[in-house]
């Protein structure tokens, strides 16, 4: 069992900027940041590998988004810039055996933080 705690969600002005954070129990796995949007399916935003060096993200959150991971602390963040209304969403940290972008792969899930993002 994995439990996994996120942290760092808060109001921020477009444009602004925010870390968010997710402490795990264990750190052998593939961690994953999803988010979900008000009245919106939940969607991927990005993963990082084990070792730290293999990212994904989302194509339309690229550049602004950056994913990142400290073994050591077991701990994994998502750097976002240039925030935008649109961005509004609970954010979710979740871990996986295998690297993917849907749902379903990740079995540990996080409680979520809120991010909103105000205009």
């Amino acid at each position: 069992q994995v439990q996994l705690v996120e942290s760092g969600g808060g109001l921020v002005q477009a444009g602004g900027s925010l870390r968010l954070s997710c402490v795990a129990s264990g750190s052998a796995y593939v961690m994953g940041w999803f988010r979900q949007g008000p009245g919106k399916e939940r969607e991927f935003v990005a993963h990082i590998a084990r070792n730290g060096v293999s990212t994904q993200y989302a194509d339309d959150l690229k550049g602004r988004f950056t994913i990142s991971r400290e073994n050591g602390k077991n701990t994994v963040y998502l750097q976002m810039n240039n925030l935008k209304p649109e961005d509004t969403a609970v954010y979710y940290c979740a871990a996986s055996i295998r690297s993917g972008i849907r749902e379903e792969e990740y079995k540990y899930w996080g409680q979520g933080t809120q991010v909103t993002v105000s205009s």
